[in-house]
C-alpha cells in the first residue's frame, strides 16, 4: 500500500541534509525547525495558526480539552472512522454520541448530527475522511445555531479545500474551532516517526494550545492549567519541512492516480468508484471503492492479493463494535451505512510513487474479477 523508501527517493538528499544539520544543532526539543515548521504549513493552510504535538491522537485530546468541557459532557463522532476520534473524547471523562455516515463519500451525515444535538452536546468532530471534506456548509451552520463548537479531524485530508455557497474557499481543518491533523508515517505528509498538529485561526486559542500541549504553562515551571507533554520532535520538525516543500506535487500525482483508476472501473458493473463532493477537493489519502454485493468485497481483497497487490479495509468493524466501547450500549444495526461500508469498502494503493506499470497492473488485476 505504501513504500515510502520510493516516495523518498526523489529528495532522499534533502531528508539527509536536515537530518545532518538537525544533528549538529543538536536542539532535539522545540528547536528551530519546530517554528520554522508550523509557520511553513500555517502559509501552506492559507494563514492559519499550527501548533505541532506529538500525534493525531494528542492532537484530538488537546482540542477537546481546550474547551474546557464537564464530564460527562457529550461530543457527537461519525460511527466509521479511526477510533482515535473517540478515544480522545472517552479518555477525558466526556461521552462520544455516535451518528451514522453518508453511504456515498463516507463522511458524517449532517442530518443525522441534527437529530443528535442536545443540550448536553459541547461539541461535534467531523473526519474529513480518505481525503475529501466533510459537509462543513452544513455542519458550520448546525453548531453555530446549537453554540457548540465544531472540531475537524484533518488526518486524512490535509491540504484538501472547501467551497461554501458564499464563494468563501478555505482549507480542511480551519474551519472549525479547532483543526487537527496527524504526520503518521503513512499520512500524506508524513514524517518519519510520529506527530501532529493543531489548526485554528484564532490567535488566542493557538495561544492556549501551546500552552496546554507544554504542561499547562506559557513560563518554564509556572503551570496555570493542567495539560500534556505533547511536543512534536526537532528532528521531525525538520524532516517535514522538506516533505512540506513536495507535498502539492504528491498530491497531484495521488490525484492522478485516482483519476487512471477512475477511467477503467467507472463502467465496472458492481464496484462504485469514490464519490466525490463538488464542493471538496480531494487529496486521496486513500482511494477506497465500494463493492455493495454480499461477500465479494472479500473475494476481491484475495482475488489481489493472490495477484500480489495490496489492499487495505478501512475499517472492518464500526466503532459501536469495538469491545472498548460497548459501554455506549450501541446495539447491531443503530448505524446500518457505517456497519454496510465495513463490509463493502476496499482501498486500493494510491501512493505517489505508484508507477504506471504498477497503476495499469492493478486496473487489470480489479477489471478481471468482474464478469465482463
Amino acid at each position: 500500500m505504501l513504500d515510502l523508501v520510493a516516495e523518498h527517493a526523489a529528495y532522499q538528499a534533502e531528508l539527509d541534509a536536515a537530518w545532518h544539520a538537525t544533528v549538529q544543532e543538536a536542539a532535539f526539543i522545540q528547536g528551530p525547525a519546530v517554528g520554522q515548521f508550523a509557520a511553513e504549513l500555517g502559509a501552506y493552510l492559507g494563514g492559519a495558526h499550527v501548533v505541532p504535538c506529538a500525534n493525531g491522537t494528542d492532537a484530538l485530546t488537546l482540542a477537546l480539552l481546550s474547551l474546557a468541557l464537564p464530564p460527562g459532557t457529550e461530543v457527537i463522532v461519525p460511527a466509521f472512522t479511526y477510533v482515535a476520534t473517540l478515544e480522545a473524547a472517552a479518555v477525558l471523562g466526556l461521552r462520544p454520541v455516535l451518528v451514522d455516515v453518508l453511504p456515498d463519500t463516507f463522511n458524517i451525515d449532517p442530518a443525522a448530527v441534527r437529530a443528535a444535538l442536545s443540550p448536553r452536546t459541547g461539541a461535534v468532530i467531523a473526519v474529513h475522511l480518505f481525503g475529501q471534506c466533510a459537509d462543513l456548509e452544513a455542519l458550520r451552520a448546525l453548531c453555530a445555531a446549537a453554540a457548540v463548537a465544531l472540531i475537524e479531524d484533518n488526518a486524512q485530508a490535509l491540504g484538501a479545500t472547501f467551497t461554501f455557497a458564499s464563494g468563501e474557499i478555505a482549507h480542511a481543518g480551519t474551519v472549525g474551532e479547532v483543526g487537527t491533523t496527524s504526520f503518521f508515517p503513512s499520512k500524506n505528509l508524513g514524517c518519519l516517526g510520529d506527530g501532529g498538529a493543531l489548526l485554528t485561526r484564532a490567535a488566542p486559542r493557538a495561544a492556549l494550545l501551546r500552552q496546554l500541549a507544554n504542561h499547562g504553562q506559557s513560563q518554564k515551571y509556572h503551570h496555570q492549567r493542567i495539560g500534556l507533554n505533547s511536543r512534536l520532535d526537532t528532528l521531525q520538525a525538520a524532516l517535514l519541512r522538506v516533505k512540506l516543500r513536495h507535498l502539492p506535487a504528491a498530491q497531484a500525482a495521488r490525484q492522478a492516480v485516482a483519476a487512471r483508476y477512475d477511467a477503467v472501473f467507472a463502467t465496472i458493473g458492481g464496484l462504485q468508484i469514490p464519490a466525490r463532493d463538488p464542493r471538496s477537493s480531494h487529496v486521496f489519502h486513500q482511494y477506497t471503492i465500494k463493492i455493495p454485493e454480499a461477500g465479494r468485497r472479500d473475494a476481491l481483497q484475495l482475488h489481489l492479493s493472490q495477484h500480489g497487490v495490496s489492499s487495505a479495509i478501512y475499517y472492518p468493524l464500526a466503532v459501536h463494535q469495538q469491545e472498548a466501547y460497548t459501554f455506549l450500549n450501541y446495539k447491531l444495526g443503530q448505524f446500518p451505512i457505517a456497519e454496510q461500508l465495513c463490509q463493502q469498502v476496499l482501498a486500493l494503493p494510491v501512493q505517489p510513487a505508484l508507477t504506471l506499470a504498477q497503476q495499469e497492473y492493478t486496473s487489470a488485476c480489479v477489471r478481471a474479477f468482474f464478469p465482463a
